[in-house]
């Protein structure tokens, strides 16, 4: 039994070592080409991120001069697949992961060599009246390079939240489901659970529309997204976009919400795999808040698009 957990411990950290130098290695070697990168999907490329975050986010700090970036990542499940995994192990930088999962700490600190930055390691629910607690508890949020945001449910009450310039750079999820013509997100409700709010597991989080206005209004630009289509990138309107990033192009809106992946569920919780026609069809009498006007009334999707139409 001994020998058995030794040899899936030495296995375990050997390739989580060869993932992390040959990704390093890309990286390195990707370096010569930003200064002429034109689109952010040219440096997307996964390393310990979920899909591609970690060859943009590299990227987006090379630009920015960053070396060792202070972050706050809220959302990160046990660690395994985060967008600050790499920046952390690769820099030994500080910063905060926050996740409301069983026993966070120890989970973490079974796929992480913890010692090697100061990370804290925050286990708490998080929503729109006790972030700024959360945050301002741990000092997270003075002088911050990277924030994260991926909770798949409030994330806009949550940034509502926030003060203007939080971060140099942010990364915010949004839900390409929704398409690009709403401004919406869910209601903002404690303990949000996508699942127990519809079946089908797509009614969740914020349009992409929705992201880049309260962005805007925090004082950040867009530069883009990652392939899946899912993850938005910003920068502080204090790092001009004509200096650092003067070769992207953003183009039109409508091509970041092009996302194919298939997260839906039946009414046995069975994925089922629709197609993306499907997936709006299906939640087109879900409830959500339209933020296109000062009212932001709770409606339903299909009254939003009926009225567009």
């Amino acid at each position: 039994m001994i020998k058995k957990l030794i040899y899936k411990i030495f296995f375990k950290n050997f390739f989580r070592k060869k993932i992390y130098m040959s990704g390093l290695s890309h990286l390195l070697n990707m370096r010569e080409k930003y200064p002429n990168i034109r689109s952010l999907s040219d440096v997307d490329f996964k390393i310990f991120s979920q899909n591609g975050e970690d060859g943009i986010i590299d990227y987006l700090l090379y630009q920015l001069n960053i070396e060792k970036p202070k972050f706050v990542e809220i959302g990160v499940g046990d660690y395994t697949e985060a967008n600050t995994r790499f920046i952390f192990e690769r820099t030994s930088s500080k910063g905060a992961v926050i996740d409301s999962i069983c026993d966070l700490e120890n989970k973490i600190k079974k796929n992480l060599a913890v010692w090697r930055g100061e990370l804290n390691i925050i286990n708490k629910s998080v929503n729109s009246k006790n972030i700024i607690d959360i945050l301002q508890s741990d000092d997270a949020m003075r002088d911050l390079d990277l924030f994260s945001l991926d909770i798949d449910g409030i994330d806009y009450w949550i940034l509502d939240k926030l003060p203007n310039n939080f971060s140099k750079i942010a990364i915010i999820e949004y839900n390409p489901i929704f398409g690009w013509d709403m401004e919406v997100s869910v209601p903002n409700i404690d303990n949000f659970d996508r699942t127990k709010y519809h079946y089908s597991n797509l009614c969740f989080g914020m349009s992409l529309k929705a992201a880049i206005k309260i962005m805007e209004n925090k004082n950040f630009y867009f530069v883009g997204s990652s392939l899946f289509r899912n993850n938005a990138f910003f920068i502080s309107n204090d790092f001009d976009k004509n200096k650092y990033f003067s070769n992207l192009i953003i183009g039109e809106y409508e091509k970041y919400i092009d996302s194919n992946f298939s997260e839906s569920r039946n009414k046995a919780n069975k994925l089922n795999y629709l197609n993306k026609k499907k997936q709006i069809d299906t939640i087109m009498n879900c409830e959500v808040i339209d933020l296109s006007n000062q009212n932001k009334q709770l409606k339903k999707i299909k009254e939003i698009l009926d009225k567009k139409l």
